[in-house]
């Protein structure tokens, strides 16, 4: 599994069209969401394509969170943002300084405002789901 700081590296390194391909790639490793969880309660509000968020949370504490959606380079953009939180207890998510993890990236210079308008919804839900289970 690629940790952050490695895909950070790399995407340092790649034109804009090879972002994308990571962007996408990355969305495509994500593990599967089952249709049945793809619902209006999953469903990420404000963003321009369909994202859908299901959290989980594992027998020692940690959350696990499906996600998915109808565009493969904002399936990648979540599949990134769930890099900074995937398998940490709730308190930790809640430490975590999602959006300065994400900076290196600069996404909002590097994809257009459709594509990234919706990030702080993914982390707001993301925040407020590790906010209940804390």
């Amino acid at each position: 599994m690629t940790t952050l700081a490695e895909l950070e590296d790399e995407y340092g390194f790649l034109d804009a069209d090879d972002r994308y391909r990571l962007l996408i790639d990355l969305g495509r490793a994500l593990e599967p969401m089952p249709e049945a969880l793809k619902t209006e309660a999953t469903l990420v509000r404000g963003c321009s394509a369909s994202v859908w968020v299901y959290p989980t949370r594992l027998d020692d504490g940690r959350l696990r969170f499906l996600a998915d959606s109808n565009a493969a380079i904002t399936k990648g953009i979540i599949a990134l943002v769930l890099k900074t939180v995937q398998d940490r207890p709730a308190a930790d998510i809640l430490a975590v300084d999602i959006e300065g993890a994400l900076a290196p990236f600069d996404l909002k210079n590097q994809l257009s405002s459709n594509r990234t308008q919706g990030i702080p919804n993914m982390i707001a839900l993301i925040r407020e789901t590790a906010r209940r289970y804390a």
